[in-house]
């Protein structure tokens, strides 16, 4: 008789992942991030518990879409007042908070309770080709 396997927390073993956004398709890019946020790489996953893995994301100003997304896919927020509603473009926010771009995304896709805001805050998303996190020793995930 085979024992059903049970994830503990002590069994969980977070590595570092850096991706390179450089001309990846946003989209892609952001569910391949999404399961490794969740831990759908590994043979621990479990639904209930946070197993997945820290990202960091690098050069998300540079990741593409396809078609006329860059003009008609907008961002929206709203403050609450009468007429507060603030509309961007996919071309504008890349301009001005390319991190944010690639945040919403992997957020669209993780569960949304407290369970997928933990996973989100193991996403770290740079703009730029650099990041601080070379001390946690990350592998480059293909």
């Amino acid at each position: 008789m085979n024992k059903t396997y049970v994830t503990k927390e002590s069994d969980i073993k977070r590595d570092w992942w850096v991706v390179d956004a450089d001309g990846q398709n946003l989209g892609r890019l952001a569910s391949k991030v999404a399961a490794v946020l969740r831990g759908k790489h590994k043979t621990i996953f479990t639904p209930s518990l946070d197993t997945g893995d820290f990202v960091v994301i690098v050069n998300a100003e540079k990741v593409t879409v396809t078609g006329n997304k860059l003009e008609e896919k907008k961002y929206y927020s709203v403050s609450l007042y009468p007429g507060g509603l603030r509309v961007k473009s996919l071309q504008d926010q890349l301009a001005q908070f390319p991190d944010r771009v690639l945040r919403t995304a992997v957020w669209g896709m993780l569960p949304h309770n407290k369970l997928g805001r933990a996973m989100l805050k193991k996403l770290k998303v740079y703009a730029g080709p650099t990041h601080p996190h070379a001390a946690q020793k990350p592998s480059v995930l293909k």
